[in-house]
């Protein structure tokens, strides 16, 4: 996994919680990278899942729940530091369509050892249904980026997701 997500997740949990906590959650989870991480290098996804183990055990938040808020951070970031992705797409449903087609391979231009996730969509009226595909179940991050894209254009959505195996998952998306 892309060491930018390590990176942004160690920021988030900076600001959310505190400089001691990002140190307390490192230590807890005994990374084997040693909790170093640049935002070009490549680490293995248990050391994430490791550390938001351990900042859910110190904050009484659920696991699922971390990874979400993480993935709604995400997607800030990701406007500020690639605003070309968003350029001339208007709502949700057109950004996310657009997630496998055009972004990821954007993103294996900038970063060619990326190991991304797949996304199959399908558009029916008011609803968009999304086929994630991952060995890593990070579905929670896909659903948090997922609202917060909505949020991002001014929609109110209500998403639903229903997991197809342990690699995949439909996220049902209708707008309100």
């Amino acid at each position: 996994m892309k060491g930018m997500v390590f990176t942004e997740f160690l920021d988030m949990v900076e600001e959310t919680f505190s400089i001691d906590m990002v140190d307390d959650i490192i230590d807890a989870a005994n990374p084997k990278s040693g909790g170093a991480y640049t935002s070009v290098g490549v680490y293995d996804h248990q050391e994430l899942v490791d550390m938001v183990i351990a900042l859910s055990e110190r904050t009484d938040i659920a696991p699922d729940d971390l990874v979400k808020a993480f993935g709604q951070h995400l997607f800030k970031v990701f406007f500020e530091k690639f605003p070309s992705f968003f350029k001339d797409i208007n709502d949700s449903f057109t950004f996310l369509s657009s997630v496998e087609d055009y972004i990821h391979p954007e993103v294996i231009k900038l970063y060619p050892d990326a190991q991304l996730p797949r996304f199959d969509c399908q558009r029916e009226g008011n609803t968009l249904n999304m086929i994630y595909h991952s060995s890593r179940h990070f579905s929670d991050l896909a659903e948090g980026l997922i609202i917060a894209c909505a949020r991002h254009y001014g929609e109110q959505v209500e998403v639903k997701r229903e997991m197809l195996d342990e690699n995949s998952a439909r996220f049902q998306i209708t707008r309100c």
